[in-house]
């Protein structure tokens, strides 16, 4: 039956084709939109499918009409359901499979499986005259019995009928003809018995209320519609009233009644306030079936709002609002705290008393109920009590019919669907609290109106054939049948010798062609009636085929399959079938045939593919048509879409891989929610997948892929779940309020997939932050509720924030606000500092107390403070703030420093000492700088921290610089720690010296510099020149020449020296005197007789050691001592200089030229 559902959605898996244009068995494919699921007729099972152009007269064409008219199935008819049904095993993984086809996921609705009975039903041989023969009339439409129409509208009561000669119409109004020519307001449609009645000119529709009935009549009989009642809707206004407060005890149980006006249909009830906003109902507060508002316990909430009653009247669209009732609530608590509505003794908080239930309606222990088979019934029970009272229902004697009972109105009511015979008995529910528990007995007792167990069917007969009309139907109490015959009752006809009337049957013997009529079936009870036509015609006519022939039907393999052949003839012709022209009957095994000449074929192969032809025979003649049936290879998806889990953002793709038969068009489409997909950019449909890029919260759900061809479909579904933020949590509830702690109460939001792993509390507060949320604690996922810790004197708002594997939810609303007492601060400010801003202050500082440390109003801090390690007193001072500077201190003194909290409720506890420091200044040089050079690689560097360091020592500044001469190298600086106090330097050549300075670095910067140059290096580059010229032999018979001439010079001097006092030696001798020479003038030289006096030009190198000036011509290079000596007499005989010019510029005594007087005495 599901199939059925599945394949009038998406095209049917077969089709007919009709013959083409050249006579050949080619046929064109028919649109799938062509095909209505409505004629089940054509439809046997999803493997195939008629058009409805084809069933135009054809045998099911009677039960297709008379589908719309079907209320109810007999049991009977249920149980040939049951067995006609075919039912399908479901397959594993995500998709439900059928043996064949694999079309539909969900069961047909209960219409579908009403009218594919019907259309079985039809095999059994009810067979229908075409149209182009006299036939009596058929009723073919008409309005319900119970006909409400809208008083705006013009009415319209329907009735139509076929019929050869084409029936004419007439009306009875009450049981009297109705003379429509008579009222102008009063129309009939042409060709049809449907009344009109204007109201554009004017009138009342009242005055056209009554029962009605038509007459459809031609030559051969007449057919009754039902008797149409016609009422008009009503909807009368509210009475004008004036309602008084109602005046009731907190605990107590009230009832407002709303008593709306009769309307027609019955207006539907509901309670808004006067501000049209809805009542919140809860199994305390709820609204029963009757329209009245039942409060199983009135609370001092309920005062917040009034009452007031509305109803929506259907036709006209409308809705009325009763006068608001507004209460008075009585109260032992006058306080309306809304943070005790969760608490879990409300009741007893409140000062209500608590009670044993008792029955607000129905009243008392036991009622009764009368309902009709077929209509749903309604059980209620509404009990006051405090606490509120739980209600349960059960059935004496059995269990509730558990696939029909559902619960409503927060288990207050029991609605049973469909009632039968089997659901009579003794229900009763039991209404309880813990102070006890009542119950109350209803006994239902079913009735019925007439439903049909044998419905009259029409009769063709032949000349001289039998037949009987049944009209069998059962209700409760038991119906009578009365049987008329062209509207008038069987008894005032005109007797028949060929019929006979034996109870609900009719039976006709040898009948003749003035058998013909229609006759009428009427069975009644209080409850109800039906009445059905069947006419009885005699006919002579030769077998007639009713579809198109060869028709060209296309299957899917293995499907069942029934190919319909519509004939007629009287006698009623008998049908065979044979396939590619064999002489056998095809009936048993694999194909079975029905009276009606349908053949069954119940699982189609790939040999079953042919022509088959059926042939109808009677006494006048025999016809016959042909199909021709093509199988098809059915539409199978192989690889399905799998359940995917994916996070938000993501990519999912969605596998769906098809394989269909080659000759036929294949198109995939998906589904999502059973609804069709909107491929918009975040997705990628292809032949065989589907891809979601950047998955969302609206992405979640059933996603369906449908793959169909012109005869079939196969479909897949899998579940995309997507994992979110959690929503907010919602409706937070302070309870259990203390002076130091409350419980804080709160309902999760949807976890969207994801498990809340944690809860996050925060808190505001107005006073200090307000508008700042701060974390209070947080809890694990599985709790909702929590016991806050509080602190004195915060006025405290806390809200909730849900937390799981993807992310944070929004923040819930705000809970309702809560200030705590105040009290003394049982805590001091913390980080308490004492720092220097200038050399001649202390700045105090320390953190601020928040609101949850403050307990209580102007929050302030004294502030102590004195020298350490003396016993002056303490100064002091309040501040409001959270900084004090202390002036006028010495440099970089230490201070004990304390600070108090203090609010107007009291001090806090005395605080612990904190030591700081007065200001800082700029340290003295580092002592004992020293500077030493061990090798010509490195240079070492030492020194001893200041004397006076003024502040906190942060390390110590090197900065150096190399130079040689004129030319001086990059700065290099170098930062050393306090705890340094020395450095090697690696000399980047063995000849340039080096220039340090050192100074030491508080926060305040760096102090007095210390500079120190490294000693000079000795003058390694002169040897190695010297020594390269000593090898050359010009080189050396010049010096040997020099050589000679000194020693002359030597020995005139010597004999000069030897006589004392002065002598001029710049005319004696060849080589001339520097300029530098200081008794250049008067060309002579002094001799001095200091011994310890330094020679002229010396230097104090860096160690204090005297170091000889540097001479191109000085014999000290060569002689055997540093010193000059002297002989007996007085005469210097140790150093005889001669200078030579030469750069005065300090530093740059190594880069001179070498003296080629040197290089001889050097030698010598």
């Amino acid at each position: 039956m599901r199939r059925l559902a599945a394949r009038g959605a998406a095209g049917d898996a077969g089709e007919v084709a009709a013959p083409a244009a050249d006579g050949s068995d080619s046929a064109q494919a028919r649109s799938p939109s062509s095909w209505r699921l409505i004629d089940l007729c054509a439809i046997w099972d999803a493997g195939v499918s008629l058009s409805s152009a084809a069933w135009n007269g054809a045998s099911c064409g009677v039960e297709r009409r008379r589908l719309n008219e079907a209320k109810k199935l007999s049991s009977v008819q249920e149980v040939q359901l049951k067995q006609l049904e075919v039912t399908r095993p479901r397959g594993l993984g995500n998709r439900e499979r059928g043996q064949v086809p694999r079309m539909a996921r969900q069961p047909a609705p209960p219409w579908v499986h009403a009218a594919f009975l019907l259309c079985l039903l039809s095999l059994g041989g009810a067979i229908e005259i075409p149209m182009d023969l006299t036939q009596p009339p058929t009723i073919t439409k008409q309005s319900v019995k119970d006909h409400i129409v809208d008083p705006r509208d013009n009415i319209l009561i329907e009735c139509e009928a076929k019929g050869n000669p084409a029936p004419s119409f007439h009306w009875t109004r009450n049981s009297r003809f109705f003379n429509i020519a008579k009222d102008p307001r009063v129309s009939m449609r042409r060709r049809s018995g449907t009344l009109v009645i204007d109201f554009r000119s004017g009138g009342r529709p009242e005055e056209y209320e009554g029962e009605y009935q038509c007459f459809a009549r031609n030559k051969f009989g007449t057919a009754l519609s039902n008797r149409i009642r016609l009422q008009v809707s009503k909807s009368p206004l509210w009475p004008k009233e004036n309602l008084d407060p109602v005046v009731v005890q907190e605990g107590a149980p009230l009832t407002l009644q709303c008593n709306p006006p009769p309307g027609l249909p019955s207006p539907v009830i509901f309670w808004m306030s006067s501000s049209m906003e809805p009542i919140a109902q809860d199994k305390r507060v709820s609204q029963g079936h009757n329209g009245d508002l039942y409060f199983s316990n009135v609370m001092l909430q309920d005062m917040q709002t009034d009452y007031s009653c509305n109803a929506r009247f259907h036709f006209t669209h409308t809705i009325q609002q009763k006068n608001p009732f507004t209460l008075k609530v009585l109260t032992n608590h006058p306080y309306n705290d809304s943070s005790l509505r969760n608490h879990p003794d409300m009741y007893s908080a409140r000062g209500v008393a608590e009670r044993t239930p008792s029955f607000m309606y129905p009243q008392g222990t036991a009622s009764s109920q009368m309902v009709l088979r077929g209509m749903d019934l309604l059980l209620e029970c509404i009990a006051s009590g405090v606490p509120t009272p739980d209600i349960a229902w059960y059935k004496k004697g059995g269990d509730l019919p558990s696939d029909k009972a559902k619960f409503e109105n927060f288990n207050k009511a029991l609605r049973i669907t469909n009632v039968s015979e089997e659901d009579s008995g003794e229900y009763f529910c039991l209404a309880s609290n813990k102070m006890g528990s009542i119950r109350h007995t209803i006994s239902v007792r079913v009735k019925a109106a007439p439903y049909w167990l044998d419905e009259p069917k029409n009769l063709i007969l032949a000349p001289g054939e039998d037949g009987r009309l049944v009209c069998r139907a059962n209700g409760n109490p038991k119906p009578t049948v009365q049987w008329m015959v062209n509207g008038e009752p069987l008894q005032s006809a005109p007797p028949n010798p060929n019929r006979e009337v034996a109870g609900d049957t009719i039976i006709f013997r040898d009948t003749q062609i003035s058998s013909r009529a229609v006759y009428q079936c009427n069975t009644s009870n209080e409850h109800g009636y039906l009445l059905a036509n069947a006419f009885v015609s005699v006919l002579d006519v030769p077998p007639r085929m009713l579809s198109p022939r060869n028709q060209l039907i296309r299957v899917i393999l293995y499907n069942r399959t029934r190919l319909d052949c519509p004939f007629f003839g009287s006698p009623i012709p008998t049908l065979r079938w044979f396939k590619n022209g064999q002489g056998s009957n095809l009936d048993g095994g694999n194909y079975h045939v029905y009276e009606n000449g349908s053949l069954e074929i119940k699982m189609i192969r790939k040999e079953d593919q042919g022509i088959y032809t059926c042939v109808a025979t009677n006494i006048l003649g025999k016809a016959e048509n042909q199909v021709r049936l093509e199988v098809k290879d059915p539409t199978r998806i192989y690889r399905m879409p799998e359940d995917q889990v994916a996070k938000r953002g993501t990519t999912v793709q969605l596998e769906c891989r098809v394989k269909h038969d080659p000759s036929l068009k294949l198109t995939v489409s998906w589904l999502k929610d059973d609804e069709p997909l909107y491929i918009g950019n975040r997705m990628k449909k292809e032949d065989d997948s589907l891809t979601i890029f950047g998955v969302a919260e609206r992405d979640q759900g059933s996603y369906t892929c449908v793959a169909s061809t012109e005869l079939d479909q196969d479909l897949a579904k899998a579940y995309l779940t997507v994992l979110g933020r959690p929503d907010r949590p919602r409706d937070l509830e302070l309870t259990d309020l203390a002076e130091r702690s409350v419980r804080l109460t709160w309902i999760p939001g949807d976890d969207n997939n994801s498990p809340i792993t944690d809860y996050v509390v925060q808190f505001e507060e107005d006073q200090f932050q307000p508008g700042v949320w701060h974390d209070h604690s947080k809890y694990p996922g599985s709790v909702n509720s929590a016991v806050l810790r509080l602190s004195p004197y915060v006025n405290y708002q806390f809200r909730v924030i849900a937390i799981n594997e993807v992310g944070s939810s929004h923040p819930s609303l705000p809970s309702e606000r809560y200030r705590t007492s105040g009290a003394p601060p049982e805590s001091n400010p913390g980080d308490v500092k004492g720092e220097g801003t200038r050399k001649n202050n202390m700045e105090i500082t320390w953190t601020p107390m928040n609101a949850t440390s403050a307990f209580g109003p102007n929050l302030r801090y004294i502030v102590k403070w004195r020298r350490r390690e003396t016993r002056e007193a303490w100064n002091n001072v309040t501040v409001w703030g959270s900084r004090y500077v202390v002036g006028q201190t010495p440099v970089y003194v230490p201070y004990e420093i304390r600070v108090q909290a203090e609010n107007d409720f009291g001090k806090g506890p005395e605080p612990e000492s904190v030591i700081g420091y007065s200001g800082e200044d700029l340290p003295s040089a580092p002592r004992r700088f020293r500077v030493r050079q061990p090798n010509l690689e490195t240079i070492n560097l030492e020194w001893d921290h200041p004397e006076h360091p003024n502040g906190i020592m942060l390390g110590y500044t090197l900065k150096y610089v190399a130079f040689n001469g004129t030319k001086v190298g990059k700065q290099i600086v170098e930062n050393f720690s306090s705890n340094q106090t020395k450095f090697t330097v690696q000399r980047t050549d063995p000849v340039s010296r080096y220039r340090f300075t050192l100074s030491a670095r508080t926060q305040v910067g760096s102090g007095e510099a210390v500079t120190e140059e490294s000693p000079a290096p000795p003058n390694e580059a002169y040897t190695n020149n010297q020594a390269d010229i000593a090898t050359q032999g010009w080189f050396i018979g010049l010096m040997c020449a020099i050589a000679l001439l000194v020693l002359i010079l030597l020995i005139v001097c010597f004999i000069k020296r030897s006589r004392g006092g002065k002598y001029p030696v710049r005319e004696k001798k060849d080589v001339p005197l520097g300029p530098e020479d200081p008794k250049e003038e008067d060309g002579s030289f002094d001799y001095s007789d200091e011994d310890n006096k330094p020679l002229q030009g010396s230097q104090t190198s860096l160690d204090g050691t005297i170091k000889q000036q540097e001479s191109d011509d000085s014999l000290v290079d060569y002689g055997e001592g540093g010193e000059g000596q002297f002989n007996e007499d007085g005469s210097f005989i140790g150093q005889y200089t001669v200078k030579k010019d030469k750069d005065e510029t300090e530093g740059n005594e190594s880069s001179e030229a070498t003296s080629p007087v040197n290089a001889i005495y050097s030698l010598a």
